[in-house]
């Protein structure tokens, strides 16, 4: 039986925001509730219930729970852990990431690649990508990839441009700058005129530099980061 708030607060469900409405969702889930027992309570398809409790993980006791109340057989609605593989396989890239990072500390060209993708690069998006407007930080990038995670990387490259800037004649720039003569780029990004304070616009606007097929790498990568931040601080350098 939901709680009664959570009753009233699916009684109010056209008045509530769309943060309360998925909050309401995740509390039932991280209190053991199946996506269907949920959607009993609340007005709300799977697919959007899904993605608000994508990241919530139900305990042994929870799953054993739902299996109790599943007649015998009956599968549906008991979590399958798809991702297990990948996990087992994400861990042991970063530790052997982590081992080879501490080979690796007094290498200045890897821990500088570092220090850059730490400071410039994408976190988030298990990409290993990154963007500027300076054509030898992304020269040294690539070069850092090529050195330290695969010596014949594909690269495609993306656009953030002013509107008045010419696509095709910045992409034939950053292709010869980066040294990529047959790169591909993705759809252009144009910032509007009048949307922004910046005056001095780049002719060749500001380029992201993405690596294809580079989870491992990004994995690697943020491990490698984790090492440096922690041997490399300045309480960890004193003698």
């Amino acid at each position: 039986m939901a709680p009664p708030e959570v009753l009233a607060a699916a009684a109010n469900w056209t008045n509530l925001t769309r943060w309360e409405r998925a909050e309401l969702g995740r509390r039932l889930r991280r209190e053991g509730w199946t996506y269907s027992e949920i959607m009993e309570v609340l007005p709300v398809v799977k697919g959007t219930l899904s993605g608000w409790c994508q990241k919530i993980r139900l305990t042994e006791d929870q799953i054993d729970a739902i299996k109790a109340r599943r007649p015998p057989g009956i599968r549906t609605g008991i979590p399958v852990d798809t991702n297990r593989k990948r996990r087992i396989e994400v861990e042991e890239i970063r530790r052997a990431a982590r081992d080879s990072a501490l080979q690796l500390l007094h290498d200045s060209f890897f821990v500088a690649g570092c220090v850059l993708y730490w400071g410039e690069g994408d976190k988030s998006s298990k990409r290993l990508s990154i963007v500027n407007s300076d054509s030898r930080a992304l020269t040294f990038f690539i070069e850092w990839v090529r050195t330290y995670h695969d010596p014949g990387p594909e690269f495609v490259l993306a656009l953030h441009l002013h509107e008045g800037n010419n696509d095709e004649d910045a992409k034939s720039w950053w292709r010869e700058a980066l040294e990529l003569p047959d790169a591909r780029f993705h759809k252009t990004f144009i910032k509007p005129a009048g949307t922004g304070h910046r005056k001095n616009h780049l002719a060749q606007g500001v380029c992201r530099v993405m690596l294809r097929r580079s989870g491992n790498a990004w994995h690697r990568t943020m491990a490698w980061i984790d090492v440096i931040t922690k041997e490399l601080k300045p309480s960890a350098r004193v003698s």
